[in-house]
Parts: C-alpha cells; sequence; structure tokens
C-alpha cells in the first residue's frame, strides 16, 4: 500500500464530510465538491494553505502533536480518527520505513493455557489481519463456520465475510461486520503500512469482491474495544453476544472474549453449544448441523 496515499485519501474523505456551516465557516461561491476547501482546513487548524497541502499531499513527517490536536479539531476527528491520524503521522518517520518486528504466526503456551482456563466463555486470538490464530474450545465452536471455511488453513475474518457466501448467514447482521472488519483493516494499515501480508491482503480483496473495494474507498477506521454482536450459528441459532478486546502488546495480538447477558436467551444456547463441542472431536464437521426455522436448536 502507498502510505502518501493512505494519508492523502483519509484527510480528503474527513474534510469533504464537514460542510462549512458545521464548521462555522462563511462559504463564498459554487462548490464543485462537497465539504471544506484546503484554506478553510488550513483556517480552522490555525496553519497555512501551503503546510495543508503538503499534508494533504501524504507528506506527515516530523509534524508535531500540536499540528495533530489543531487537524483533528478542525476536521472533526472522532477517538479512533485521531488515533489513525497518529498513527499515519508516525509510520511516516524515516524510523518506521524499517519493517515492524513480526507478528508471531502462533500464540505461547502460556496464551493458550490462559484460552483454556476460560471454559464458559468463547475466546480468540487474532493480529491485525483478522487472522484467527488460536481459541479456546467454546470459541473454536462458536467460529466453526468460519474455521471450516479456511479447509486447513489460517481462518481470516475478511476472507470469510468477503469471500465465502455462508458468513452472510453466520453474522447476524452482516452489513455491521462487514464495515467493522474493513474499519479494522483500514487502522491496521494506518498501523504498519509497510505489512507485506496485508498489503496482499488488501489487493485480493479489492481484487474479488466489489462489497469490500467499496468500502476500502470510504477510509473508515476503528479500533477494537467493547461492544455486541448477533451470531446465527448453524448448530444453536441466533446468539446475542457482547465482547470485550484485550490486547497482548508483548505480541501486537488480541484477545477477543464472548459473553451473554445473564439470564438471557443467548446463555442458554451458548451452553447448549458447549455441550455440542464437548460432544463432537471435529467442531468444523457441520454437515450433520440442524437448526429448526424458528432458529431454535
Amino acid at each position: 500500500m502507498d502510505h502518501r496515499s493512505q494519508i492523502r485519501e483519509f484527510l480528503t474523505s474527513r474534510r469533504a464530510r464537514i460542510s462549512p456551516q458545521q464548521a462555522g465557516v462563511r462559504s463564498y461561491g459554487t462548490r464543485r465538491v462537497p465539504g471544506l476547501r484546503r484554506a478553510e482546513v488550513a483556517q480552522l487548524a490555525g496553519v497555512s494553505v501551503e503546510y495543508y497541502s503538503r499534508l494533504e499531499r501524504g507528506d506527515l513527517s516530523g509534524v508535531s502533536d500540536q499540528v495533530l490536536d489543531a487537524l483533528a479539531r478542525a476536521l472533526r476527528l472522532n477517538d479512533d480518527d485521531r488515533t489513525h491520524l497518529e498513527d499515519l503521522a508516525r509510520a511516516a518517520g524515516p524510523a518506521q520505513r524499517r519493517r515492524r518486528r513480526p507478528v508471531p504466526a502462533t500464540v505461547r503456551p502460556s496464551v493458550q493455557r490462559l484460552l483454556d482456563s476460560m471454559t464458559d466463555a468463547p475466546a480468540v486470538v487474532i493480529n491485525g489481519r483478522g487472522d484467527v490464530l488460536a481459541t479456546n474450545a467454546l470459541g473454536r465452536a462458536l467460529y466453526a463456520p468460519m474455521i471450516d471455511a479456511a479447509r486447513g488453513g489460517v481462518p481470516n475474518h475478511s476472507r470469510f465475510i468477503f469471500l465465502d457466501p455462508r458468513s452472510r448467514q453466520f453474522w447476524g447482521d452482516w452489513e455491521r461486520a462487514a464495515d467493522t472488519t474493513v474499519a479494522l483493516l483500514q487502522a491496521q494499515a494506518g498501523r504498519d503500512p509497510y505489512d507485506k501480508d496485508l498489503t496482499d491482503l488488501v489487493g485480493e480483496l479489492s481484487t474479488r469482491s466489489d462489497d469490500f473495494r467499496t468500502r476500502w474507498a470510504r477510509h473508515e477506521v476503528r479500533l477494537h474495544h467493547q461492544g455486541a454482536k448477533p451470531f446465527h450459528h448453524p448448530v444453536v441459532g441466533t446468539l446475542h453476544l457482547t465482547y470485550e478486546a484485550l490486547d497482548l502488546a508483548a505480541d501486537n495480538l488480541t484477545v477477543v472474549a464472548y459473553g451473554t447477558e445473564p439470564g438471557s436467551d443467548s446463555e442458554d444456547k451458548l451452553r447448549l453449544l458447549a455441550s455440542w463441542a464437548a460432544d463432537t472431536s471435529d467442531t468444523t464437521d457441520l454437515r450433520s448441523a440442524q437448526v429448526r426455522d424458528t432458529g431454535q436448536p
């Protein structure tokens, strides 16, 4: 991926979203494109038009924290957008042009033991590209359709969502899952634009999926935090799960652990899924799994 293009497209996309009225800028003449003009962003940020134009051409090298703060205010960036802008600026420095410390392809034994100790909650470990590197037993059962789709390879969220039609059934809200997955990839591209595996993944998906290509062009970004996701599992039906994302800073990996509301229907279904996983030697074999039309097991 071209890092300068990433910067340019991110800044121009954010500039296009703010109307003069929203920014409190008096508008003159006919506007050929939506949003603010470069001169208006420069004025709001307190920098010269020439300097802001340099930034928007993709050159964030040497930019100060004060200027980043001013840009974030002028462009009304949310917290995730602001973090992404900082990552883009950091990656523009000469020291960052060297490849970052490689992310491990497997998890440490202590991390796997931690996962295995979580017997009542599905948990998976993913990297910034969305590869599923490890699971506990319940996480393997929950992610069985994605694991099955990988056919023995490394399961990947983006490939499953955009290249496998089964994903539209698995994700209870496919559009939201697709938006979030691309936004997470955009954020990772800002952190590590020189990751060849990430570049290859984005290129593959852009070539093979119109849905992915359209979303990638929006330059939405998101970081892992917490939230809720609906799943439609082929064994137990619809599950409404909350999740927490926990960073493994030493490995540049993330643990995602899922839970349910106490006393909910999803809690009962999660117990049923655990029972199915315990009775099934291979949780990726879903050929015999049946769910009635009501969504109940």
